[in-house]
């Protein structure tokens, strides 16, 4: 019995865990900002970061591993999904497939934008953080760059071959850089990012725009995995009854033993 309980308290931690972060270890590049989390959970943000994918991202890039019909998760019917987000001849069964021609899309931007079913979960660094905090980031650090083929550029992504599909809502900004001797290396220079300047305004201000991001990734965060909210709960119950289960058989084992000698 003993054995028993020690075999149960040693799965209770392990799983314990498992919903643990994981120590990460530092990392160079741009810092990620964190994401607020609260929007994973919010039905609103939910049902306008999927508006937002479908107007806005859809167009090229495909999510073929998400049905229309399940934004019924979100809270949406049948009638608002056919009103708001299927184009043509479009079903609300039908899988999200972009309209674009795959070759077209090679030739314009160099390469076949890529599926964003499972962005968000694939998006993550050592160090860094979660495909959210990726995604929140990236969003918020496009800038004007006359020197690349699409005229953008990004802090997280640096060389981005993707043009900022978002830049009417936050409009045009450029980033202003300083260049410092690394503190390393006496010979090399380094560029430091200062700050943005705004050189046209956009449909939104930065605080509406933040919103309508934060949407949008909570939304590519859902669709991800849009069992997570079920799966949590599940294993909130299952720890629970480990819990349980542990101190039933420890009073258990108690009565058992307190008459052996």
């Amino acid at each position: 019995m003993g054995s028993m309980l020690k075999v149960l308290t040693l799965v209770l931690a392990l799983a314990c865990g498992a919903f643990a972060p994981a120590a990460r270890a530092a990392e160079g590049g741009y810092p990620w900002d964190k994401f607020p989390e609260a929007k994973l959970t919010d039905r609103t943000a939910l049902q306008n970061g999927a508006k937002v994918f479908v107007n806005y991202c859809l167009s090229c890039h495909s999510a073929q591993y998400m049905r229309f019909n399940r934004l019924k998760d979100i809270g949406l019917t049948d009638e608002q999904i056919k009103a708001n987000f299927l184009f043509g001849t479009d079903k609300v069964g039908d899988l999200m497939k972009t309209p674009q021609d795959p070759k077209q899309a090679k030739t314009w931007f160099g390469a076949n934008p890529p599926d964003l079913t499972v962005i968000a979960r694939s998006r993550s660094a050592i160090g860094q953080g979660t495909g959210p905090d990726y995604l929140w980031t990236l969003w918020r650090t496009y800038y004007r760059d006359e020197t690349k083929a699409t005229g953008w550029n990004n802090l997280a992504f640096p060389n981005i071959g993707m043009p900022h599909a978002l830049w009417q809502l936050q409009g045009e900004r450029r980033a202003v850089f300083v260049d410092e001797k690394d503190p390393h290396d006496a010979a090399r220079t380094i560029r430091r990012f200062v700050r943005f300047e705004q050189t046209s305004p956009g449909q939104m201000d930065a605080r509406q725009y933040e919103e309508t991001i934060g949407d949008l990734v909570a939304y590519l965060a859902w669709m991800g995995e849009p069992a997570r909210a079920s799966r949590m709960q599940i294993g909130v119950g299952v720890l629970i009854f480990l819990g349980l289960l542990v101190v039933m058989l420890w009073r258990l084992s108690a009565a058992y033993w307190k008459d052996v000698k």
